[in-house]
């Protein structure tokens, strides 16, 4: 029976390396036998990892390339609802007032630039008024005039590039409204379009 009042003493002696066999069985001591501890538990934060930079210049300007693409190019072409030719455009972003959309479709607001997108394909046009409108944006520029034409010049034709153009100008941020215009500025063959005041 053990003596109760003497202390009570464990010792317990671990061995780092446990003694196995000279062929030891395959087992997971077998695979951990000859693995040292880490001789500190703390991670070097002095250092940096090194991030390798591309010096090519081809690289650069492909991506260059890519970026000016997404900027200038990052209207849909997907197909799009086709408005007749003498139809008349009206369009017009959440909290514009009616007085502003009644001056602007009777040509009071003058506009201060143009672009014509006649004889263009699709992606040309495209482009052409991505760049246009963003440039004008910039310029401060509140009302510009878009030709887009009728298709009359093709016997039979729909009007594809006024279809677009109507579709484009509602994805663009920087336009706010836009309307038919007078007849001497081309009539249902061109859009007054108002632009966001620059911040």
């Amino acid at each position: 029976m053990p003596d109760f009042d003497e202390p009570f003493t464990h010792t317990a002696i671990f061995d780092a390396k446990p003694d196995l066999p000279e062929n030891p069985p395959d087992t997971f001591a077998k695979a951990v036998f000859d693995v040292a501890p880490f001789k500190q538990n703390k991670a070097n934060l002095r250092v940096k990892p090194s991030i390798k930079k591309r010096s090519d210049k081809s690289y650069h300007r492909e991506q260059a390339t890519q970026d000016m693409t997404l900027v200038s190019d990052g209207l849909s072409t997907e197909s799009v609802d086709i408005v007749e030719s003498d139809q008349a455009l009206h369009f017009a972003s959440a909290g514009i007032q009616l007085k502003v959309m009644v001056r602007l479709k009777k040509g009071h607001l003058p506009w201060e630039q143009g672009i014509d997108l006649h004889g263009m394909s699709i992606d040309e046009a495209r482009n052409q008024l991505s760049q246009f409108i963003r440039s004008c944006y910039h310029q401060q520029n509140q009302v510009v005039l878009v030709v887009h034409g009728k298709a009359y010049s093709q016997s039979g034709s729909a009007p594809i590039l006024k279809s677009y153009t109507n579709d484009w100008l509602r994805q663009l941020p920087e336009v706010l409204a836009f309307s038919s215009a007078q007849a001497k500025d081309g009539g249902t063959g061109a859009l007054y379009v108002l632009l966001r005041r620059k911040r």
